[in-house]
């Protein structure tokens, strides 16, 4: 009977130990994933913004050739 509850005993604690290695890597592996998809959030907010401020840009040449035109004609 002793030797069936170290084996038991022993059989916990591997158990154990293994279930904390898994919940050690799954963790690791979703730090992993959520600063991926971070980066990726990042880097579309960053191209909108490109994008946006592109047309902005266009948009405020072309209002200062019109000015310009206008101006020049009065």
């Amino acid at each position: 009977m002793a030797k069936n509850a170290k084996w038991k005993a022993a059989a916990r604690r591997a158990a154990k130990q293994a279930k904390q290695a898994a919940d050690r890597l799954l963790r690791a592996a979703n730090q992993r994933l959520e600063s991926s998809g971070a980066k990726q959030r990042m880097k579309r907010a960053l191209q909108k913004a490109g994008r946006v401020l592109k047309a902005a840009s266009a948009a405020a040449l072309r209002a200062g050739i019109a000015a310009g035109k206008k101006a020049a004609k009065d």
